[in-house]
């Protein structure tokens, strides 16, 4: 149990003081902008965005500075600032076949239609420390091009044709809503994606290479992975139709995974799925091999009791808001808890030495 600290307010508010002098850091150096965070850190305003459930890269910047960098606490910050929102409506499914891509690649067919486009990326990058980066100099221009008009279609489509690979079956039904409702065991794939692409990117990352060295051993191949921005669009009772409501960036990715077949299934390629805000490629690679290897049930395969293929333990330890909330919480005070444990050894230990007959050993003052 908890107990009150007494006395305690002036500790807090001057830890909260410290804490606002230790965020700004040296006076002589130039305070960093929420602008600057937001378009010079944006692969951590990504993460932000995405494990936060809200996507709005000012409010993600601003969650970072005030956390002094700790992305974790930057998420806690964000969703807490979600549940102030008002929801006014449901935008209509984005249709990333229509997304204006800065990013796509395939693993699987080098002269894939609509080609590839590399993109910003490290992929390619030597890993090196840049200090012309320390000079603070102008970033020199990047080539650019036309964009591509019309659609891009999905790479994994092509292998739809031959029935290479498995169909997903589409449906109308309203999802579950993990931000508004509990999760609830066993899960179907829509909940199990959405707590996949809101749990933490170490924890999801890890049990996706988990998979790829032998647990729940699943071969993947990238079949596509394409960033950019989609239309989003959200019908009006009003009017009748559906009208765009903004843009957002999106990275998509789809695994082809090997498949032996089942009594239910022939031999073909299954797809694991991964969507998520921003490009954040490293989470939504990881996500689709983590959806695969929770899919054995469904296709018939073996539970080889590897960890990603145990929906409890990934679904129930993946959200990195829950898990820091229950691991802190040992630091608050436990002085009843503790007081009861330390009576009961102390009692143990007097009953141990009166059976032995050793002499009393002195306690330790409280």
């Amino acid at each position: 149990m908890y107990v009150a600290v007494k006395g305690g307010e002036r500790a807090i508010d001057n830890a909260h003081a410290w804490l606002a002098e230790e965020r700004r850091g040296d006076l002589s150096v130039a305070e960093l902008s929420v602008a600057q965070i937001r378009e010079q850190l944006s692969l951590a305003v990504n993460r932000v965005m995405v494990e936060g459930s809200l996507y709005d890269p000012d409010l993600a910047a601003l969650a970072i500075k005030q956390a002094r960098g700790d992305l974790i606490e930057a998420i806690f910050l964000i969703r807490a600032y979600r549940t102030t929102l008002p929801r006014f409506g449901a935008s209509r499914p984005v249709d990333t076949a229509q997304m204006a891509c800065d990013r796509r690649i395939s693993a699987t067919f080098k002269d894939a239609p609509g080609g590839q486009v590399l993109g910003p990326t490290f992929d390619y990058t030597h890993r090196l420390l840049d200090f012309k980066l320390a000079a603070e100099g102008a970033a020199p221009e990047a080539p650019s091009a036309a964009p591509q008009d019309g659609p891009v279609p999905h790479i994994t489509g092509f292998l739809n044709r031959e029935g290479l690979i498995q169909t997903e079956a589409a449906s109308d039904d309203t999802p579950p809503d993990l931000t508004r409702e509990p999760m609830e065991l066993p899960a179907e794939r829509p909940l199990r994606l959405q707590a996949l692409s809101r749990g933490d990117e170490g924890f999801v990352l890890s049990l996706a290479y988990s998979t790829q060295r032998g647990y729940a051993r699943n071969h993947a191949f990238v079949g596509e992975l394409r960033i950019g921005a989609v239309a989003v669009e959200m019908d009006i009772p009003e009017l009748g139709f559906a009208i765009e409501i903004g843009e957002i960036t999106l990275t998509e990715c789809e695994t082809v995974n090997q498949f032996k077949g089942s009594k239910t299934e022939p031999p073909q390629f299954t797809r694991g799925y991964g969507l998520v805000f921003g490009q954040t490629e490293r989470k939504a690679i990881s996500m689709a091999l983590v959806d695969r290897a929770l899919r054995w049930k469904e296709l018939g395969e073996d539970n080889q009791g590897a960890p990603a293929q145990d929906e409890e333990f990934v679904l129930m330890h993946c959200d990195n808001i829950q898990a820091t909330g229950f691991l802190e919480h040992i630091k608050l005070p436990h002085y009843v808890d503790f007081q009861s444990e330390l009576e009961l050894v102390r009692k143990l230990r007097r009953e141990a030495q009166d059976g032995a007959g050793a002499a009393p050993v002195q306690e330790a003052a409280e």
